[in-house]
């Protein structure tokens, strides 16, 4: 399976790390973000500092290491061993170095970037989230835009969206292209997991969606109320799964300078207050051309955002061609 989008260490450069699509490798890196400082490499044999267990009056035969010290020779009997076998313990030290090095040089490209795939067995983002039996989480395809810290950029769609207060960048999400979420997480009132009480996610439109932004933003509607509040990628019913919804906007709208379709749900649930979905339509100005669809999800009730946020991501989407 191809790696989800995210931050890995660099192949070419593994002391930073470097933005992976999902696809290929961009040209966006960071340095790594601060974790426990690495373990100490352990003492190479006959190096300085490294020297034979000392057996001491107290601890009456404890072992300890020290620092070798200068003494006299060694009596007779034992002065054609021991310094033979220093000389082979220094002389293996010297090998296993060159080995080494050798292996670095040869397995250097020049600076040329790696185009694998990063392991996500030890690459993957550290989950600072409560622990769920949900799938393995992931960075979102959201890349950072190192202009504006307040901007989430969909560089694939070649859009931005603000980042307004109360969201924040994706962690711990297990659905694709979701580009921010409120800040926090709470026990869905259903089915057992973690809820979010907003999400706002971005992906390409195909040639099934449709051919114009409404008629993208009328078939992507019930698809982004069926994901948000039926049912989740595992199977299970957070809210007990959809039992009605009403149309409570819908129009024309000119999003980064084009003309776009958006249509808005008030979905009713089997538990817990609802919410509200909204599928957002309009075409890219760059690349294809393709349309681009954005989804919001807001929970209802007090602790849901206000519904004036979808209009101010709307008003705030720009393109990445400006």
């Amino acid at each position: 399976m191809t790696p989800p989008p995210g931050w890995y260490r660099d192949p070419s450069a593994p002391h930073v790390e470097r933005w992976w699509d999902g696809t290929a490798w961009t040209e966006h890196r960071r340095a790594p973000e601060a974790t426990a400082p690495p373990s100490p490499a352990p003492p190479v044999p006959g190096a300085q500092g490294y020297g034979p267990p000392v057996y001491g009056s107290e601890g009456h035969g404890a072992h300890m290491t020290a620092p070798m010290t200068p003494g006299p020779p060694a009596a007779a009997g034992a002065s054609g061993r021991a310094p033979r076998i220093v000389a082979l313990v220094a002389a293996g030290a010297v090998l296993l170095t060159a080995i080494v090095t050798g292996a670095v040089v040869l397995g250097d490209d020049g600076g040329a970037d790696v185009d694998t795939a990063p392991t996500l067995a030890t690459s993957a983002p550290v989950d600072r989230e409560p622990a769920s039996d949900s799938p393995t989480p992931s960075d979102s395809a959201s890349e950072p835009s190192a202009d504006d810290p307040a901007v989430v950029t969909d560089q694939l769609n070649g859009i931005t969206l603000p980042l307004l207060d109360g969201w924040v960048r994706p962690r711990n999400v297990t659905e694709a292209d979701v580009l921010m979420t409120t800040s926090g997480s709470y026990e869905c009132p259903g089915d057992f997991g973690f809820c979010r009480h907003g999400k706002v996610s971005s992906r390409t439109a195909t040639a099934d969606d449709g051919s114009s932004p409404e008629a993208i933003a009328k078939a992507d509607v019930q698809d982004a109320a069926d994901d948000a509040y039926d049912r989740d990628l595992v199977g299970r019913r957070p809210f007990g799964g959809v039992e009605s919804h009403k149309v409570v906007g819908s129009g024309p709208v000119t999003v980064a300078g084009s003309a776009g379709y958006f249509v808005r749900w008030r979905v009713t649930t089997a538990e817990g207050p609802g919410g509200y979905v909204q599928s957002l339509a309009f075409p890219s100005r760059v690349g294809t051309g393709s349309p681009v669809v954005v989804r919001y999800v807001f929970d209802a009730g007090e602790d849901g955002p206000p519904l004036t946020d979808m209009d101010r991501f709307t008003k705030g989407i720009r393109s990445t061609a400006d």
